[in-house]
């Protein structure tokens, strides 16, 4: 382990000497651990669930989503659409600060529409090297600019309905231009925003530190946010210790579920253990698809629709869900998009009329045992895949389970490789949109996230009039969208996730939403 700098390590004692679990805490911390890690604090490269949760706490954007997946005001209090959905003009509030930095000279700033100028051009930038930049695709040359110092135009060159939505991203929030140029790369590790917590300090993979920003212009019921005096991140890799540091109380929050300890925390429907007191669980739908995607030119079976059909009506989902992910999850036997973002009445979803060995032999498909079924998955949805082997298998489909290190198979993913593989689609933001972009022929890799290189004249057409009509007029074409993704099965799905935190009894005032995005501004801990 490497040594902390003494500074940094006097600031750990002094400001979290309460965190120990033999004092008494004089100070109201929010603590939770992140086992994968951050890698950056800069909004423009929060591309990660772990970056974003720690980003979010910093930093903000025009806009925000409340936890019923509404759009809000942030920086914008209000916005007016114009020139048939291409202009959007945001007015921006007067009361807000960047946080006190050396940047301005030991002291802060007023928010104003240059800067929304400035750190939206940053992202569309391509020499920034942001990811988020496809975000701002729709927006025209040219298209951000000031109309004054309260307010900011984004120009589209198309309409686009969902723009608005994306807005709703970290990548789109305010940054100052004083610290991206004082800190240059190290902004990476010396964050300046506009946040309800303020940067404080970070020995990377030990410990990062947030405290109160006490300019922060939000307020709930009359009072300023945030509520509690800081926020503090441990980096335990080993995800069992973590959980048995959370069981101890080291840590306030906890999200998720690891296979080392879902038994011990879980019952069987997913419910928390009735020994486990002192601890709240919180479960919601979360905008998340596990699925196995067919690139039908990789082997000649998976061109035949009878035979995919007989692969997706093989699957047990709800013996699967309960088996491997202790009730966590509802079954997607039909549908790619959750439920939640395109409700459905029960009459709309057509399940298979034929059992799966009736679809194989109405296929005419014999699989030789010299040429299986491949499916392609990494080591953390092994027993997921090998479940699913084993239904093929007693199908009389010959199948076998490649495990793939993570960052071979995205790869491989991506360039064509592999004819079968476990994924998941997560959205980036709130909008079916975003999950029926895995099969806009338009999106085939490079240049998006169509892996099954899935390509339908009719889906395109849908997509792309589905994109530029008010959301009362969308709901028919995303139901055509959905049924000619389900007839013709580029991808089987499998479960649409469940996200489940988990805290003690002594925070409250945290409020989950689907996009499992962590928000810790209306967060209260008691003693």
């Amino acid at each position: 382990m490497r040594k902390i700098i003494p500074v940094l390590l006097f600031f750990f004692v002094v400001f979290f000497v309460a965190c120990s679990s033999d004092k008494k805490p004089s100070l109201k911390i929010f603590r939770y651990n992140e086992a994968a890690g951050i890698t950056s604090l800069d909004p423009a490269f929060a591309r990660t669930t772990e970056n974003i949760w720690a980003v979010n706490q910093l930093f903000n954007g025009l806009v925000q989503l409340d936890s019923s997946l509404n759009i809000q005001p942030c920086l914008a209090y209000r916005w007016e659409l114009s020139d048939s959905g291409k202009t959007y003009t945001f007015h921006l509030r007067k009361d807000v600060w960047f946080h006190r930095d050396t940047c301005f000279g030991g002291v802060s700033r007023k928010v104003v529409a240059s800067d929304l100028v400035y750190s939206l051009g940053r992202i569309k930038n391509p020499a920034t090297g942001s990811p988020g930049s496809w975000i701002l695709s729709a927006v025209a040359e040219n298209g951000i600019r000031a109309l004054n110092d309260s307010t900011v135009q984004l120009k589209l060159s198309h309409s686009y309905n969902p723009f608005l939505n994306l807005l709703t991203h970290v990548y789109c929030s305010v940054v100052p231009k004083e610290a991206v140029e004082y800190y240059g790369d190290r902004f990476r590790a010396h964050p300046v925003g506009t946040g309800p917590f303020v940067f404080k300090a970070w020995a990377e993979g030990e410990k990062l530190v947030f405290r109160r920003n006490p300019l922060y212009f939000e307020k709930l019921h009359g009072k300023q946010l945030p509520f509690i005096d800081g926020v503090s991140v441990s980096f335990i890799k080993d995800r069992q210790t973590g959980y048995l540091q959370f069981l101890k109380g080291a840590f306030d929050f906890m999200s998720g579920v690891d296979g080392s300890y879902k038994d011990d925390l879980l019952d069987a429907d997913g419910n928390l253990q009735t020994r486990h007191q002192g601890i709240r669980q919180h479960r919601m739908p979360y905008l998340k698809t596990d699925y196995l995607g067919l690139l039908a030119s990789a082997h000649p079976a998976l061109a035949n629709l009878n035979f995919k059909k007989a692969l997706s009506a093989a699957i047990d989902r709800r013996e699967l869900i309960r088996a491997l992910r202790n009730g966590l999850g509802s079954p997607a036997e039909r549908s790619f998009v959750p439920a939640s973002l395109m409700p459905r009445k029960i009459s709309e979803v057509k399940h298979p009329e034929k059992s799966a060995s009736e679809w194989l032999q109405a296929s005419g498909v014999t699989v030789s045992p010299d040429r299986p079924i491949v499916i392609s998955t990494t080591a953390a949805y092994a027993d997921v895949c090998e479940y699913i082997q084993q239904r093929w298998n007693a199908l009389g489909i010959p199948c076998k389970v490649d495990v793939l290190l993570p960052a071979v198979h995205s790869k491989s993913i991506a360039d064509g490789a592999l004819m079968c593989f476990r994924k998941s689609w997560v959205a980036d933001y709130a909008d079916a949109e975003n999950f029926f972009s895995v099969f806009y022929s338009g999106n085939i890799p490079p240049a998006g996230p169509n892996y099954t290189h899935y390509s339908n004249a009719l889906f395109d057409r849908y997509y792309n009039e589905y994109n530029t009509l008010a959301n009362a007029n969308r709901r028919d074409l995303a139901l055509k969208m959905d049924s000619l993704v389900a007839n013709d099965i580029p991808v089987i799905p499998i479960y649409t996730d469940e996200a489940v935190v988990f805290y003690h009894h002594r925070v409250k005032g945290l409020h989950p939403n689907a996009m499992n995005v962590l928000q810790v501004k209306t967060v209260e801990i008691s003693e």
